[in-house]
């Protein structure tokens, strides 16, 4: 298991790969589900669980104009559904410490088994 750190002034990011399942539900409809999650640890916010494309429903997703930075992860990029801005982001380029999260996508709120 690898992990990448990236420490600023306090500031701590952790990347690893997560040992839980990962199910993202809406409205009774699965938007991803997956065994191959990586898990960010950062100072001062939760956890957050970065799903591999592949196992997100993309085709229920629709790109967003927003586009939010972090000095410590990069520029976000945002997916909507129909009745819900910006569910979902992603670091298309993301800053080197974070490299693992490159494309992976995040959800506000996920069921772990």
């Amino acid at each position: 298991m690898t992990e990448e750190d990236a420490v600023t002034t306090g500031h701590r990011i952790t990347v690893e790969p997560s040992d839980r399942h990962v199910r993202v539900v809406r409205d009774g409809q699965v938007l991803a589900e997956s065994d191959r999650a990586l898990v960010l640890h950062e100072t001062g916010c939760p956890a957050r669980y970065y799903i591999p494309p592949q196992d997100v429903r993309l085709d229920l997703l629709t790109p967003s104009a927003t586009h939010t930075h972090c000095p410590f992860k990069g520029t976000a990029s945002y997916w909507s559904l129909p009745d819900a801005a910006d569910l979902v982001w992603a670091y298309p380029e993301p800053k080197p410490g974070v490299a693992a999260i490159k494309d992976h996508l995040c959800f506000y709120e996920v069921e772990l088994d």
